[in-house]
This record gives structure tokens, C-alpha cells and sequence, in this order.
């Protein structure tokens, strides 16, 4: 597992030796990967105006992840039935290198390779300018988000719940799917078919006594139509006359009679609605999944760029002479960025002050 850190170092007047100088120190113990992070220069205007754009910028860095992790669970809730594929669809675009335009490379390429968009981000306007058309972006996504999940939350809700009736047991399974009309007696003045609940060691027990638990049972009226590890659900015939009767004699020998009505209009209603949630499902995952792998790939990325610019503003501010409100050009530093491992964590700050002493940065 990798950590990135985007470090502002002090600059010389052309500002190539920051790396240099980090990569000396840093490869002796293979302290970490280092590699450049371009930053272009902005339109900085007064000192006022970046303590301002900086709060906004931390909030913003804040929102964006937020909305990045957002993303990434509903990739991973989309793809439920394929979840060893998540990582691959958490893509970024290529980048601006014109043989990369057209791919899609993995996020920690993308990061190492970063380059500023200047068509979508220009930065020649005003630093505000520039903040705001991202945070409009984000804005938009997350609206666009909440919109589309919402809708395929609420069916994938409404379907997991049908499947979990489906699942549960035999008291209160749904029983749509298991049972058919050859399995009652329907339409009798006189007869009625009852569903009863046979724990699986009373089969026998339940084969030998059924029709003797009360007057008027239709002899080998009895059929096992579904079981789980349970039990099973076994059909009789019987008089209506004596279903009381009946109901209670099964209680005393550990038979439980399910209430249950055979209507054919519901249960085809129930499978109808069954198979149309299912094909809906099927219908909105494909663009679902494509908006959210294109929109989270457009979301990281304005988040590396917010970044960038959060290392910029703090680098000027950081460097800004004390009485000065009006900043004509920015301040001179080197953005680098240190990808290191987990182990390498506790190491590297201690290489910091070696490089920059105090007052330097």
C-alpha cells in the first residue's frame, strides 16, 4: 500500500535542484519514489484574497474526497456480483500526453504523471476563477450522483427485500414461487386444501398420522412440495368443516399449519413484478456503471488539481513578505511528490529538516 504527499520544497532561482537534493537523501535507504509535480504559475493577486481562497480550497479538498469515497462504494454496490473487478473500473483519463489521451491508466499513474489541464482549468484566469469552476463541477457531480443512485437504490432495496422473503424460512417465506394451482383443490363448496410445516424429523411421523389428526382428512391427500434444512411444507385435503379441529391436533404434534390463501391473480402479479424489478435492475446497471466510472474519473482528477493548488497557494502565502498585500509574482518553490510504502512512513520526516533546515521552507 502506497502514501503520496505533495511537498513544497524552497526553490533556487530556477527551481531543478529540489529534486535533486530529496532524491540524494531519500534513495540511499529507498526512502520513497520521488517525481516532479508541475504546477503552473497563477494569477496570485493580493495576499487577502489567497488566506480567503485558502479556507475555501481546504473545504473543497475535503468535499472532493468525500465524494470521490461516495463514488467508489456505489461502483462497489453496482457491482455486487463482480466485486474482484471494482478496481479496474476506478480509472483516471490518460492525461494530456497526446499517445495517453485515449486511455484510461490507474490512479497511481495518473498521480505520478500528472500534468495541469489547461483547457479545462486555464491558468491564466484569476486563482477564484479557477476554484470556482471546480467546485461547480464537484457541485454537479454530486447532485448528478444522488439523483442516479437514489432511483437504483430504491430498486435494488425493493428487490432484496423480495429475495430475502424468498430466503427465509418456512413461517414466513414468500411462497409465490413455490407453489402451482395442481397442488389445491380450489373452487369446492365442501374441500379445502391446507399448507402444513413438517419439521424434517417428523416426516415419518407426519406421514403416518395426518390422516387421523381429525375427522374428514382426504386419505393420501398429503404431498411435499418445497423443504429447506428445516424442514418441509407438505399440501392436505380436508373437509372445511373441521379445519379448527385440524389446526389444533397439528399443534399438539409439533405440525404447524400455514395460513395461506391460493389466489392466482396475486401470485402471477407477484412474479410479474418479480421479472419486471429484475429487468429494470438489468436496465440501469450499463449506464449507471459507465456514468459512474466516467464522473469518478472526472472527480479524482479535480481533486489532484484542487491538490495542486492548495500546495500552491500555501507555498506563496508561506514565502509572502510580512507588510505586503499585493503579490506580483508567486513565491519560488519546487512541488514535489513523495510516494512512499507503509514501512517507509516513520522514516521519511526525518529526512526533511537534513535537506531544509528551519527557515529555509
Amino acid at each position: 500500500m502506497s502514501e503520496f504527499w505533495l511537498i513544497s520544497a524552497p526553490g533556487d532561482k530556477e527551481n531543478l535542484h529540489a529534486l535533486e537534493r530529496l532524491n540524494t537523501v531519500t534513495s540511499k535507504s529507498n526512502l520513497s519514489y520521488n517525481t516532479k509535480f508541475a504546477i503552473p504559475d497563477f494569477k496570485v493577486g493580493t495576499l487577502d484574497s489567497l488566506v480567503g481562497l485558502s479556507d475555501e480550497l481546504g473545504k473543497l479538498d475535503t468535499f472532493a474526497e468525500s465524494l470521490i469515497k461516495r463514488m467508489a462504494q456505489s461502483v462497489v454496490e453496482v457491482m455486487e456480483d463482480a466485486k474482484g473487478k471494482v478496481q479496474e473500473n476506478l480509472l483516471a483519463n490518460g492525461g494530456l500526453k497526446e499517445k495517453m489521451k485515449c486511455l484510461k491508466i490507474d490512479l497511481t499513474s495518473f498521480v505520478t504523471h500528472f500534468e495541469w489541464d489547461m483547457a479545462k482549468y486555464p491558468a491564466k484566469q484569476p486563482l477564484p476563477s479557477v476554484v470556482d469552476t471546480l467546485a461547480k463541477q464537484l457541485a454537479q457531480i454530486e447532485t448528478d450522483l444522488k439523483g442516479r443512485t437514489a432511483a437504483y437504490s430504491t430498486l435494488k432495496a425493493t428487490l432484496d427485500s423480495l429475495n430475502q422473503k424468498a430466503k427465509a424460512n418456512l413461517f414466513t417465506r414468500t411462497l409465490s414461487d413455490i407453489v402451482n394451482k395442481d397442488d389445491f383443490v380450489l373452487d369446492s363448496e365442501y374441500l379445502v386444501t391446507l399448507l402444513v410445516i413438517v419439521p424434517t424429523q417428523n416426516y415419518i411421523q407426519w406421514q403416518k398420522t395426518y390422516e387421523s389428526l381429525s375427522d374428514m382428512v382426504v386419505p393420501r391427500s398429503t404431498k411435499l412440495i418445497f423443504e429447506d434444512k428445516e424442514g418441509g411444507l407438505f399440501t392436505v385435503t380436508l373437509f372445511r368443516k373441521v379445519i379448527d379441529d385440524f389446526k389444533a391436533r397439528a399443534k399438539e404434534n409439533k405440525f404447524t399449519v400455514r395460513e395461506f390463501y391460493y389466489d392466482e391473480k396475486e401470485i402471477t402479479r407477484e412474479r410479474e413484478e418479480m421479472t419486471r424489478l429484475l429487468s429494470a435492475k438489468k436496465q440501469q446497471y450499463g449506464p449507471l456503471l459507465r456514468w459512474l466510472k466516467v464522473n469518478f474519473s472526472e472527480a479524482f482528477i479535480a481533486w489532484v488539481h484542487i491538490k495542486a493548488l492548495r500546495v500552491f497557494v500555501e507555498s506563496v502565502l508561506r514565502n509572502s513578505g510580512e507588510g505586503t498585500n499585493k503579490l506580483d509574482k508567486p513565491a519560488g518553490f519546487q512541488s514535489v511528490l513523495w510516494v512512499r510504502t507503509v514501512r517507509q512512513i516513520a522514516c521519511l520526516p526525518h529526512a526533511l529538516p537534513t535537506l531544509w533546515p528551519p527557515g529555509l521552507g
